[in-house]
């Protein structure tokens, strides 16, 4: 059971999340560089809006963001996980799960019949999490990116809400 309370977001969140995904960043899960630690974290396409946070003792210990998977009309069924993230001291907690199951009410709460997420292959935690919560391999991009010198697939997910 998790210890962590999961709520919306704030942007007075932003500092203590930019910490947090600093600290977290790593090839096992991310594409794009570690962001600098003067880059902010909401931004003109990343509003708190998109993100539930877990807190735990006042801090900010984790955080996913859902958001829409493609701007067009005929996909507004759909929504995105498109970020997540636990802090390490947070981590065997339940806190990554209580987030997705979070992730998965807001999604149903905001109209969404189906929730989707890309994964990397060699991120086997993630991917044993999101399988235990109904989300099932939809398809694999083979080598789709080159981390550290090694070629990941880029695993498609998704589930019925």
């Amino acid at each position: 059971m998790s210890e962590a309370f999961i709520r919306s977001a704030r942007w007075s969140d932003a500092d203590a999340l930019g910490r947090l995904d600093r600290a977290t960043w790593s090839t096992v899960h991310a594409v794009q560089p570690k962001p600098a630690p003067s880059a902010p974290f909401f931004d003109a396409t990343h509003d708190p809006g998109q993100f539930l946070v877990a807190e735990a003792h006042g801090d900010v210990v984790g955080y996913i963001r859902l958001c829409r998977s493609l701007p067009v009309r005929a996909n507004a069924h759909v929504l995105q996980i498109q970020g997540f993230a636990v802090a390490e001291a947070a981590r065997g907690r339940g806190t990554g799960r209580a987030l997705v199951r979070a992730a998965c009410a807001a999604a149903r709460d905001r109209g969404a019949r189906r929730l989707t997420l890309r994964v990397l292959g060699h991120n086997v935690a993630a991917r044993a999490l999101y399988a235990s919560e109904g989300f099932a391999v939809e398809g694999v991009l083979p080598g789709e990116f080159l981390l550290d010198g090694k070629y990941v697939d880029d695993v498609l997910m998704g589930r019925a809400i």
